[in-house]
């Protein structure tokens, strides 16, 4: 059975900002989804309640679900513990994804590059509660500990949560945008099981740096981790800057 949807988990659910309701309501609980905020097996609120934090009519919500449920990424169950969950399975991926450009690549790279290690020099420098403290060492082991069918979701919320715990929902929700955009470009590469021990690893060497209190540490890790991402995204999708070329 799933997991009731939290109060933390609930605020990643904000409000369309646009005019096309049903696309963006899609949009908006597939990022979900794929950080893993949404994780496999949760249960979503209750459609009057999911329909409040999106900011859309019932009748929008319901028809952004059947939609879901018919690509697989929702199921609807029946009977005592009946609602919608999210499917433990991941969906196949429908054709080839698009190619993205140089341009796309390294605006998202960017961006990333500024706001973790910030939030993670912030979230070092915060005074963590024991139930914040706890929060990042579960997503910390859900992340080391998840197969590698099921590691990139995993891997999304546990940098979120470093972001959550930093002391500005601002910049957790900044976060969790740019982690959506990294998330759909390493769709387009392999996962490489090297590459995710040696990810665990920095993840613990931030967390370490974290709940000691070192900011410079903490940021210095966050950056380490984030170039070797960088560098694969860069290998796989052919978008290396040539040499010579200033950063």
């Amino acid at each position: 059975m799933g997991a009731e949807l939290s109060e933390g988990t609930a605020r990643f659910l904000r409000p369309v900002r646009h005019g096309n309701a049903f696309e963006e309501t899609i949009e908006r609980l597939l990022q979900n989804i794929k950080l893993g905020v949404l994780a496999a097996g949760d249960k979503l609120p209750a459609e009057r309640e999911l329909a409040d934090l999106l900011g859309v009519s019932r009748a929008t919500l319901r028809e952004a679900l059947a939609e879901l449920q018919k690509a697989g990424y929702v199921e609807v169950q029946r009977g005592r513990y009946g609602g919608t969950y999210v499917s433990r399975g991941r969906p196949p991926e429908s054709g080839t994804l698009p190619e993205p450009g140089p341009e796309e690549v390294e605006d998202v790279l960017i961006l990333r590059g500024v706001l973790e290690p910030a939030a993670a020099s912030l979230a070092a420098k915060a005074r963590l509660s024991p139930s914040q403290r706890r929060h990042l060492l579960d997503t910390l082991a859900e992340v080391a500990g998840a197969p590698a069918d099921a590691y990139r979701p995993k891997d999304a919320r546990f940098h979120v949560a470093i972001a959550e715990v930093s002391g500005s929902p601002s910049l957790a929700a900044a976060v969790a945008d740019a982690r959506a955009r990294v998330s759909d470009l390493l769709d387009r590469i392999p996962l490489l099981e090297p590459n995710l021990e040696h990810s665990n690893r920095q993840h613990q060497e931030i967390v370490d740096a974290i709940l000691r209190g070192d900011h410079e540490e903490a940021f210095r890790a966050t950056e380490d981790h984030l170039q070797g991402t960088a560098s694969l995204l860069h290998g796989f999708l052919g978008t290396s800057r040539a040499d010579g070329e200033s950063p």
